[in-house]
């Protein structure tokens, strides 16, 4: 070796940030087709359904009511009668939703989406006040027919005929809320309600529904249970409530809520949305669970480009030392091919994923990088064994990296682990070297 020290490091260095170049590309592309991906599902969803929210059961009671006032004319008082109608707002004292789902994967082309069908019952209780609630000028008011609302946030996805027991009677469903601040969902007037007969009553449907993505409950009882299990093993629950109890295996999950108005404070907001029209508070404060897979082969992809870096890095200090260490020489060209190898592992690992799963695609990536690598070395470090040495530590590494990414949770220690090994051995092995010697005759 005839260069200093110096300069073959500085060579190394530049030759790493060149490398960075295909690199960045290569992360360009991971973004481009999770996009695209992305793109497919909600193509998807547009054909069938989107995510779902189930909001209800409400009693909705429209009125008119009859305001007098007395006003001055001519040296005269008269009375002027005006009419304001609104609606009545009641929940449910109780609401027990009780669901099952399954999960089912519908394709376009190489994209896939989950698609989930869930199946169960709705049930409760209303408990409605003495003249609807109202203290003053009771006679004022003209009731129209009271309905029941139940918000779905998509009605295409409902695949049952729906229809409500009520106590003794069943009544079908119609489309629609009547609402303006609840587009999607259903109604179902109750006759008997009307002129303002009241009390306590027992409620409870079927319910049939299919969604992509995402399932939303508003819980909107005064006491709330709602229990859900579906053969999904990778759930996410969102919303504002986790789940009291759950269970999740291989199989799916089981999983199951309780609340109360003092947690949800529903009625505070429900009333902010009928007389303010400020509804974003009553219809987000809900709970459920997401279908989709929280990782999948794109952002593993996008998680394993993150130590290409390292991998190079790593590599590269692998040549150095046999350098130093063996008196060899290897050219900034060697350097750079065995650098593009590395670089191509995530281009095949990308490609692979899309058709074959990422644990398969990353198994044949990374084997076909080490043995290609493997089989160059034995020529660039003059020895078989070496070369084979060479490409078992390179092995070695991508196994590590494929720990580091299943273990989402423990990624950093283990990433802090391996580095701290890495320089561990480094160490160790030019413990007995002379850099003064091997700056003056590199």
């Amino acid at each position: 070796m005839n260069k200093t020290l110096g300069f073959k490091l500085g060579t190394i260095a530049v030759l790493i940030l060149l490398l960075l170049i295909p690199l960045l590309m290569i992360g360009g592309l991971i973004d481009e087709r999770q996009h695209l991906r992305d793109s497919v599902v909600q193509d998807i969803a547009r054909s069938s359904a989107f995510g779902q929210q189930i909001s209800g059961p409400m009693l909705v009671v429209p009125y008119r009511k009859y305001e007098r006032r007395w006003i001055d004319k001519d040296g005269q008082s008269t009375q002027e009668t005006s009419t304001v109608s609104g609606n009545l707002y009641f929940l449910p004292e109780t609401l027990d939703v009780d669901m099952g789902a399954e999960t089912e994967l519908r394709a376009r082309g190489i994209y896939q989406a989950r698609l989930f069908h869930t199946k169960g019952r709705i049930s409760g209780r209303f408990k409605l006040p003495d003249h609807w609630g109202i203290d003053e000028d009771y006679g004022d008011y003209r009731f129209d027919k009271p309905y029941l609302v139940v918000g779905i946030s998509d009605i295409r996805g409902i695949e049952n005929n729906l229809e409500l027991n009520l106590d003794d009677q069943r009544l079908a469903f119609e489309a629609g809320t009547g609402l303006d601040w609840m587009r999607g969902g259903v109604h179902v007037p109750l006759p008997q309600f009307e002129g303002g007969h009241i009390g306590e009553f027992n409620y409870s449907f079927e319910l049939a529904l299919q969604g992509t993505g995402q399932l939303h409950v508003l819980p909107v009882g005064r006491s709330s249970t709602v229990a859900l299990r579906a053969n999904w093993p990778h759930p996410s629950f969102i919303g504002s409530y986790l789940p009291s109890r759950r269970a999740i295996d291989d199989e799916g999950f089981n999983a199951h809520w309780q609340t109360s108005f003092f947690a949800t404070n529903l009625e505070d907001a429900l009333r902010k949305c009928a007389t303010a029209g400020q509804c974003e508070e009553f219809l987000q404060t809900t709970l459920g669970v997401s279908f989709v897979d929280p990782v999948d082969q794109y952002l593993k992809s996008e998680r394993a480009i993150k130590y290409a870096l390292l991998f190079i890095a790593l590599t590269f200090a692998g040549f150095f030392l046999f350098e130093v260490l063996k008196s060899l020489r290897v050219h900034a060209v060697q350097y750079v091919l065995v650098g593009v190898a590395l670089a191509f592992f995530y281009l095949l690992l990308l490609s692979l994923s899309e058709h074959l799963g990422f644990a398969l695609a990353y198994g044949l990536s990374a084997s076909a990088c080490v043995l290609l690598i493997g089989f160059y070395l034995c020529f660039v470090l003059q020895s078989f064994g070496r070369g084979v040495g060479f490409a078992a530590g390179l092995a070695a590494l991508y196994g590590m990296l494929y720990g580091l990414l299943s273990a989402e949770d423990y990624a950093l220690l283990m990433g802090s682990l391996l580095c701290f090994g890495l320089l561990g051995v480094f160490m160790v092995l030019t413990r007995r070297l002379d850099w003064s010697r091997v700056g003056r005759g590199v």
